[in-house]
């Protein structure tokens, strides 16, 4: 198709059309209409705009010389085109422009015969499609318009256009059937002689190879190779002719000199312009084509493999003809040369030697031709082309100068001595130099050859040449050899000695020697003189040569101090500063000078690294003396470059003029050469940069006493020439000019990357970019530009081009890469900085106020983020996604590293996020092609992927914040939907749309579900890792190559720790050197192998540590995205259904990736992490799911439901509403057994992990437990045989199930959990221990708790408390150390008090002795003084850290707990349990002692009374005494019964505190603290308060039932007082008067006004009830004040961020708990009463019916009473039940009188009433039943006898 268009367009005239424009087109022209219009900007547009109209010609041009060379043109448009070259001249330099060379070269190929020499096939097709032999008349028209006399503007392009058709006829004359054509082809010698007559060949030499476009198009450069051979090859005849008319014209010239005449004028010098032409086609191979092989037929069959000749691939097989005639050209034009041929030939020969076959010919040829004369040394008959005669000739040279060497003093040295060598050896021998270095340059074989020859001494030779007087032109080419020689290291080293010796630069001064000697003579005198420096720029590049191959530490050893330091010091201070100030003939050579010398500081400085040895000064021993030797050159440069010294100002200066002159855009001598300079100016500073930090901590660790500064502070000083600070702007601006020097650009970005990472100097940048408008868009734009460049795709492209284009394309894009590094260190430094002012942000105010903008919108220029945007957006629009990604991998990656940075700044993220989001469609754009694939560049490849997700995470997290639904939404279905939708971008539609819509229209769907891509992003993470293989090494020790590994590594720039190749390398190489001895020399190569084998390693562990590291951050950002969409996003955006199904496959899918064998245990951590996160909210999704579920059931039935789940409805299992989880519960058994494999996986280390998954089992197992229910006083209306019967219900299930798997897994999982609850990681052990409290209070068949116990973990959780006793005491600080302890105390304490309330756990418990471990504990006993300040809330409480007290608290009543649960659980052991408790209550009695004392009254102190009354009241009971195990004495006994007589007193004094009419003013005191504080803290007060009661009012009653067997003996806890209840708003009991002084027990007033207390309250707290269950089944009706003040109680802060239907969540929970705590309430208060009830009545028993009263018995009973009360007051001891009275016993008839009396005015009908309306309401479902009722019967009995 291609094809038939082109050929179209020809038949249209295109020839025609393309020359006519190249013709028309016209740069002055167009420049002068832009002008008039306006079109024209700064000096760079204009230089773009000239480049781009000269393209469009050479375009034009180019495109039919492509054309023509592959199908010739038609005759027309070969006239056409012929006419057009008529009218062409030449460029000012006497060379063809670009487009003319490609018409010229059109043209040649329209005549190319060359396939004549093909094989026959290949031949026939092509004569079919040549014009030349097909079209009628071509040759006839052709030709006669070529013969025609008419001149054309260049005779000799007339004359190139006549020779090649000349010999397109003599090629067409071979051909089999042309005898029609004879006319023609017998005219081809006619057309040659033509040809040559106009200097055809000086043509080609002077406009055609010279063109500077020429060695760009390899094409060109094969059809002349082509044409030239074609001349020598088909024309012989020719060839002949011109060396015979050469030989003619030397004879002549020779005799005219003989006879002194001038030689004739009319000399034709063909064969020299010939052999000129040769010589200069040849000289350059830019395309490594060694077309020069073909002059080369090899004699001698090559030894060696590499050097092979064109024709050579087959043994012994004959080269073709033509390379046979060119090979006799070359060899018989050498053969008795004419003089004035002989430096053509030379000159010839020097391009026919250009590569290393060539070279290895030539020199072949050179060896050859001397050695048949060998016996004649005189080299008269020898051929003058051989290596005997050259150097032969340079010692005669050399024997003849030396002895005209003139004295050291005689001032004759200064005019060149007049005989010596003339004009024409001069030439002569430069010429042979340049044969000679060309040769040896290709072929090492060659140079050690040469040098190697004992005869002819070249080294020595030249070097002896040096020291003579010749001018300095020959001496530069003397010295340009020796460079070439220096080439191989052997030469080098030996050279260095021998230039040190002959003084070439003077390093010895003599003291007798007046007179400088030397090449700082030369400069200083002839050269500076002459105005032209060719030796200086030589000795430079023979310095520069050898600097890289050897370079010898003790130079000059013995006559001066040692070391380099001369050399660099007239490079320095002779050469390199003083370079602007000389004068120079020809003005490039000034940047010339400056690039040599300035290579040489380049290469010196990149070869050194600071030693801690050039940091002491050396000293060694000179004639005697001890001197300091030289620093190495290195040091000497950096100390330079690291002050203001005057090199450093030379080379900002020099950086300063270049981009002076670059900005011009226009040519000028020496460009290159500047261009060069500069490059090497900018890459010292930058390798000065990379050493300056191990340089200046060198230095700081050393004695020497010298000063440098950063050279980053250095760039901040003040220019002397502009007086401002611009060198960095200078740098710099090196960016703009980015597309024409990329080098420049990559230096300059990389010294401003490295400058960057300093946040001082980030702002003065920035105020240095910003100063000048107009420089600073330009600095904006070459900074774009170098971002812009699009050379990335050529990387895939990369086979084609040359290896300069090569080294660019990696140069552009490295420079692009520095300029994003740049970004990235940028932004973290601090506002402003460089980063905001290149991506467009705002530096003068405020940065989130910027409003970014598409480039060109309000003025906004195109900065680096669009650069950037761009570089990630080429290629979303089609099918594949960004291009970047996989053709410049590191470059998206930095690229999406720098949008994160961003949008993750608070800063920047605004503006950014908006601009992403609005103008970009950024995000969505990028996410649709996630999961990337690229194998080769895995790692950036994941690093891509990391930061694209990131920053997704926090445009989900914003625009949900925001409320911006439909953003959100849509990332959400891109990422989870498993439904193939439509893309929204307008994109190609194509085959998948169409698919799409049918399957949609025949509901497919099912069948065409997709992979959500959140799960195809998982799966692009290889969990695999192939890990190197071990090292094996046979040299090395293996331990300590580890050790040096490991010394050598660093940290790179993405904070991965790698090892630094490099300097391994130097230390593994260093060491192999330091090895003496033969042995060490022949084991080298194996040495210096095995150290490569070493690297290798070491390189594929770096890259393995970086394979992994990218895993796991890919890894943690795709967590980070599943836990912000999970978290985040509103609920409603996911559906409930889907989002449990979400979290199903997520789930699955990550632990199938981690529990395959292959997966790599680095990933562990982060995995676990995700999935803690994912069971959390799956537990939550399905526990929201049962609520949901449960309260779409009936009104009154969901509560039931929540409680037993029978439903009047069928079963549960066809129940829709009933069915667990919408997953089902196979999925929730499948995720239980992967969490469990999980954990087995992560065997005895991963502690950390297994905290995670101990977490994730956690909510896991919480999905089985039942929700919160409200206690709505229903349920026990049940009968006990329906609640028997009941079916299961859904939760009892689950657990079934889950215990069942959990146990299957046996004692692996058992030993692990237990393993982890006993030590390890703080959180860890908590965690253990929380799962293990989970596990055992579901464990029905007690296998844990058996295990736990068999094993011994549970002892040893038992005695670790021991040890946490120390650490807890020292939390008791006031300002404590970290809180962990107190932490992992409680879980343990918590998992304990589980355990226990297992009968058989509160056995085992005992047995292992956990209250005795108590007992021991001394931290209980340190209880800190509460501070009564702090009670009234005058001090703000510290927010996190809980004051000493609440710490106290913390520790206190979990072993308060646990003591309570373990009485109580303990029915089979209870007095063994009571006895220990007591033991522990008794170790610290102090603290019990106050505590009961109670002194302030708060929530905590109310908890710790609560607890402890509790305790008391099962375990300070008569009969325990007798049951301890202890052998108790007299004295110890009577001990332990004045402990428990006091418990006992506190705890009835507590009664009168808080059941008495004080209640009332603690309550009030609470309310007026109850503000500030939550509601729920008042709910707990109530809740502790009535708790105490009903503590004490159950030790009364258990003290009364023990120790009394009859109610003749009953014991009297109170005296027969009502008084409480008479005078109740009576002062404290503090500070009032007892009534009765000998009284020391409260009265039953107390019980009394107790009852009607509870009585009361229990009404209050039923209505409280009855109304907070309306209100929770009715939550919906609710007005939202209300719910918002139920929130509040909840969450004090921030109600009104959360959305309703969180509010009504919490609202509910908040209900909940009300109705739950006044249930508590309730049963509180109902105990109370029957308790109270019971003691009332026992009391008035006593009193009313058994007492006798004091004053009717005798006064003996009463004195013996007295007596004993001292002793047993204390003690109820159970065997003296009698004298439990005893402080009772004066009770008077009259007290007992007034007790009736009192009694029955208080117990009056309505406190009667409402006991039974008690009973009525709540007694029935719940306590015993008439109960109550039986107590009022009695009493009321009792009151009613009257005393006799």
């Amino acid at each position: 198709m291609t094809t038939r268009f082109t050929d179209e367009l020809m038949e249209q005239g295109l020839t025609y059309k393309v020359l006519t424009l190249v013709s028309q087109i016209d740069v002055n022209n167009e420049f002068e209409k832009l002008q008039r219009e306006r079109g024209l900007g700064s000096e760079k547009h204009r230089k773009e705009v000239s480049d781009l109209i000269k393209e469009c010609r050479q375009s034009l041009a180019e495109s039919l010389f492509a054309w023509a060379c592959q199908s010739p043109l038609g005759k027309e448009d070969t006239l056409l085109l012929i006419g057009h070259l008529e009218r062409v001249t030449v460029e000012a330099n006497g060379s063809l422009d670009a487009v003319n060379l490609a018409l010229l070269m059109a043209l040649l190929y329209c005549f190319d015969t060359s396939f004549i020499e093909q094989s026959t096939e290949e031949r026939d097709d092509m004569i079919h499609q040549l014009p030349l032999l097909t079209e009628k008349q071509y040759i006839a028209t052709i030709h006669s318009r070529l013969q025609d006399s008419q001149l054309w503007k260049l005779p000799g392009l007339q004359a190139t256009v006549r020779l090649a058709w000349a010999l397109a006829l003599r090629g067409i004359s071979q051909l089999p059937d042309v005898t029609a054509l004879a006319e023609f082809t017998e005219a081809d010698e006619a057309m040659a002689e033509l040809a040559i007559a106009d200097n055809v060949f000086l043509f080609l030499t002077e406009s055609v190879v010279v063109s500077e476009y020429f060695y760009q198009e390899e094409f060109y450069i094969r059809r002349v190779h082509n044409l030239i051979t074609d001349f020598l090859a088909l024309m012989p005849m020719k060839v002949k002719q011109l060396r015979n008319r050469a030989d003619e014209d030397a004879r002549m010239i020779h005799m005219s000199m003989q006879m002194g005449n001038e030689p004739p004028i009319s000399l034709r010098r063909d064969l020299e312009h010939l052999m000129l032409l040769i010589g200069e086609l040849y000289k350059k191979n830019p395309f490594h084509l060694e077309l020069a092989l073909e002059y080369w037929c090899p004699t001698e069959p090559l030894q060696t493999p590499t050097i092979m000749g064109s024709y050579l691939g087959v043994a012994h097989q004959r080269p073709p003809q033509r390379q046979v005639v060119l090979s006799k050209f070359v060899r018989q034009m050498g053969d008795l040369l004419p003089p004035t041929i002989y430096i053509p030939y030379l000159k010839m020969l020097q391009g026919l030697a250009n590569g290393p076959q060539c070279a290895h010919y030539c020199f072949s040829l050179l060896k050859v031709n001397g050695s048949s004369h060998v016996e004649n040394i005189q080299g008269a008959g020898g051929s003058p082309v051989s290596w005997e005669h050259f150097f032969h000739s340079l010692m005669l040279y050399h024997e003849h100068l030396r002895k005209d060497l003139p004295s050291a003093d005689s001032v004759q040295y200064r005019h060149l001595p007049s005989r010596g060598i003339t004009q024409k050896e001069q030439d002569g021998l430069i010429a042979f130099l340049q044969l000679t270095s060309t040769i040896i340059t290709w072929s090492e074989n060659a140079r050690l050859a040469l040098c190697e020859h004992p005869q002819w001494t070249p080294v020595v030779v030249i070097l002896g040449l040096l020291q003579c007087s010749i001018p300095p032109v020959l001496k530069a080419e003397l010295l340009k050899t020796l460079a070439a020689f220096g080439k191989s290291p052997e030469i080098a080293a030996s050279l260095w000695q021998s230039l040190e010796y002959t003084q070439i630069l003077q390093t010895v001064r003599i003291p007798s020697q007046r007179q400088a000697i030397g090449i700082e003579v030369e400069l200083n005198e002839i050269e500076s003189r002459c105005e032209e420096y060719p030796l200086t720029r030589a000795f430079c590049q023979l310095i520069s040569t050898l600097v890289e191959s050897s370079f010898p530490s003790n130079l000059g050893a013995g006559l001066r101090p040692p070391g380099f330091d001369p050399y660099l010091q007239f490079l320095r201070d002779s050469v390199f500063l003083r370079f602007r100030t000389r004068a120079y003939r020809r003005a490039a050579e000034k940047w010339e000078v400056a690039e040599v010398v300035l290579e040489v500081f380049y290469k010196l400085l990149r070869d050194y690294e600071p030693q801690l040895e050039d940091f002491v000064d050396q000293f060694v021993e000179l004639q005697g003396e001890e001197i300091i030797a030289y620093k190495p050159p290195g040091f000497s440069l950096m100390y330079h470059l690291l002050n203001e010294s005057p090199m450093l100002e030379l080379a900002l200066s020099l950086l300063e003029e270049g981009v002076k002159q670059l900005d011009t855009y226009a040519p000028f001598p020496g460009k290159k050469h500047l261009e060069k300079a500069v490059q090497h100016c900018l890459a010292l500073l930058n390798l000065t940069l990379q050493k300056e930090n191990l340089f200046m901590d060198l230095l700081r660790e050393s004695q020497l006493a010298l000063i440098v500064s950063p050279l980053e502070q250095l760039l901040q000083g003040i220019n002397p020439r502009t007086k401002k600070a611009d060198n960095v702007v200078n740098i710099a601006r090196y960016l703009y000019h980015g597309n024409t020097n990329p080098e420049l650009a990559f230096e300059s970005a990389k010294i401003l990357c490295c400058i960057s990472c300093n946040s001082n100097i980030q702002i003065k940048l920035v105020g240095d970019f910003t100063h000048d408008q107009s420089i600073s868009q330009k600095l904006m734009a070459g900074f774009v530009e170098c971002l812009d460049c699009e050379d990335a795709e050529e990387f895939v492209r990369l086979e084609e081009g040359s290896d300069l284009e090569k080294k660019l394309v990696a140069i552009r894009y490295e420079t692009r890469i520095h300029i994003l590094n740049l970004l990235i260190t940028s932004l973290e430094c601090n506002p402003p900085n460089l980063a905001l002012y290149l991506l467009g942000f705002e530096l003068k105010k405020p940065v989130s106020t910027t409003n970014l903008q598409d480039p060109g919108v309000l003025g906004c220029p195109r900065t680096c983020l669009h650069a950037i945007l761009n570089i990630l957006e080429k290629g979303t629009e089609g099918r594949t996604g960004p291009v970047a990604v996989r053709e410049s991998p590191q470059l998206a990656e930095l690229c999406y590293q720098v949008i994160y940075q961003l949008c993750a700044c608070s800063d920047t993220s605004g503006p950014t996020m908006r601009y992403l989001r609005t103008s970009q469609d950024f995000l969505f754009s990028q996410l649709q092609y996630l999961p990337f694939s690229n194998k080769e560049y895995e790692i950036s490849m994941l690093n891509q992927m990391s930061w694209l997700m990131k920053t997704a995470s926090i445009e989900l997290r914003v625009t949900s914040l925001n409320r911006q639904r439909s953003h959100t939404q849509r990332l959400l279905h891109l990422l989870l939907d498993d439904m193939p939708v439509k893309p929204y971008s307008d994109g190609e539609g194509g085959m998948e749309d169409e698919n799409r819509s049918v399957s949609g229209f025949l509901h497919f769907d099912a069948a065409t579900k997709v992979r959500r891509k959140i799960l195809n992003i998982l799966d692009s993470i290889d969990f695999s890792q192939e890990i190197p293989e071990p090292l094996q090494l046979d040299f090395f020790d293996r331990t300590q190559i580890e050790q040096v590994i490991a010394n050598c590594e660093h940290k790179n720039l993405r904070g991965q720790t790698v090892c630094n190749v490099k300097l391994l390398h130097r230390v593994l190489v260093a060491e192999v050197n330091a090895l003496q001895g033969m042995a060490a020399i022949g084991q080298r190569p194996l040495l210096m192998e095995e150290i490569s084998t070493v690297l290798q390693y070491v390189v594929g562990r770096n890259k393995l540590l970086q394979c992994l590291h990218a895993k796991r951050h890919a890894l943690e950002s795709w967590r980070q995205l599943v836990e912000i969409i999970l978290t985040a996003c509103p609920q409603d955006l996911i559906q409930a259904e889907d989002r449990q199904l979400i979290i199903r496959d997520i789930l699955q899918d990550v632990h199938d990736k981690i529990l395959d064998d292959e997966a790599a245990q680095e990933l562990m951590p982060v995995v676990a992490g995700a999935v803690f996160t994912l069971t959390a909210h799956l537990s939550q999704a399905v526990l929201t799911e049962q609520k949901q579920t449960s309260v779409l059931g009936p009104a009154d039935a969901h509560y039931a439901f929540m409680l037993d789940s029978s439903f009047t409805s069928p079963p549960p299992e066809e129940n829709p509403l009933v069915g667990f989880a919408s997953i089902g519960d196979s999925s929730l058994y499948i995720i239980l057994k992967k969490l469990l494999d999980f954990i087995l996986k992560t065997g005895g280390g991963f502690q950390r992990v297994r905290t995670h998954l101990y977490g994730s089992l956690l909510y896991y197992l919480q999905i089985a437990q039942r929700p919160d229910e409200p206690d709505t006083l229903e349920a026990a209306k049940k009968t006990m045989w329906e609640r028997l019967t009941a079916p299961e219900d859904v939760f009892s299930k689950l657990q079934r199930e889950n215990i069942a798997i959990i146990e299957s897994y046996g004692a692996a999982l058992m030993e692990v959990v237990c393993r982890d609850a006993c030590d390890g990681h703080e959180i860890g052990r908590m965690l253990a221990l929380a799962l293990l409290d989970r596990i055992v209070s579901v464990d029905k068949q007690q296998q844990w708790l058996l295990y736990l116990s068999n094993s011994g973990y549970l002892k040893v959780l038992v005695d670790s408390l021991v040890e946490d006793d120390r650490t807890l005491q020292s939390l008791l600080m006031p300002q404590p150390p970290l809180l962990k302890a107190l932490y992992t105390y409680e879980s343990k304490m918590a998992f304990l008090t589980r355990v226990a309330k297992i009968q058989q756990g509160a056995l085992e418990l005992l047995r292992s002795g956990v209250i005795v471990r108590l007992a021991q504990c001394q931290v209980y006993d340190m209880r800190p003084e509460t501070d009564p300040q702090s009670m009234f809330g005058m001090r703000d409480p510290p927010v996190f850290i809980p004051t000493p007290v609440d710490r106290y608290r913390q520790i206190l009543l979990p072993a308060l707990q646990l003591c309570q649960v373990i009485l109580t659980s303990s029915m089979a052991q209870h007095l063994q349990a009571a006895g220990q408790v007591l033991q522990f209550l008794i170790s610290h009695s102090d603290t019990i002692q106050a505590i009961l004392r109670c002194q302030d009254v708060s929530a905590g102190s109310l908890q710790e009374l609560a607890l402890l009354t509790g305790i008391i009241s099962k375990a300070a009971l008569p009969g325990i005494l007798s049951e301890l195990d202890v052998d108790v004495n007299e004295g110890s006994l009577m001990e332990l019964q004045g402990h428990i007589g006091r418990f006992q007193r506190q705890c009835l004094g507590l009664l009168s505190r808080f059941g008495g009419s004080d209640r009332l003013r603690q309550f009030k005191f609470q309310d007026d603290n109850v503000e500030g504080d939550k509601v729920s803290k008042k709910d707990e007060i109530e809740l502790a308060m009535q708790q105490i009661c009903a503590n004490v009012m159950e030790y009364c009653q258990s003290l009364m039932l023990q120790s009394s067997p009859t109610f003749q003996h009953a014991v009297c806890l109170f005296t027969p007082s009502l008084s409480e209840t008479v005078n109740r708003d009576g002062p404290r009991q503090d500070t009032q008067a007892p009534v009765v002084p000998y009284w020391r027990l409260p009265g039953l007033g107390i019980i009394v006004y107790l009852l009607k207390q509870s009585a009361n309250d229990f009404f209050s707290y039923y209505d409280s009830h009855r109304q907070s269950v309306s209100k929770l089944q009715n939550v919906d009706q609710l007005p939202p004040d209300e719910i918002k003040e139920l929130c509040q109680s909840v969450m004090p802060a921030g109600v009104d961020k959360i959305s309703t239907a969180q509010k009504y969540v919490l609202a509910r929970r908040r209900l909940v708990k009300v109705i739950n705590n006044r249930a508590k309430l309730l049963s509180l208060c109902s105990f109370i009463i029957e308790t109270c009830l019971f003691i009332l009545w026992r009391h008035l028993e006593y009193y009313l019916l058994h007492c006798m009263p004091t004053d009717s018995q005798d006064s003996l009973f009463a004195s013996r009473t007295l007596f004993k009360s001292r002793r047993l007051q204390d003690s109820f001891a159970s065997e003296t039940n009698l004298d439990f009275r005893s402080g009772l016993a004066i009770v008077s008839q009259h007290d007992l009188d007034q007790l009736q009396a009192d009694a029955i005015n208080a117990f009056g009908e309505s406190l009667q009433k409402k006991l039974l309306d008690i009973e009525g309401l709540y007694s029935k479902v719940r306590s015993r039943y008439s109960f109550i009722q039986a107590l009022v019967r009695r009493i009321r009995g009792l009151l009613r006898i009257s005393r006799n």
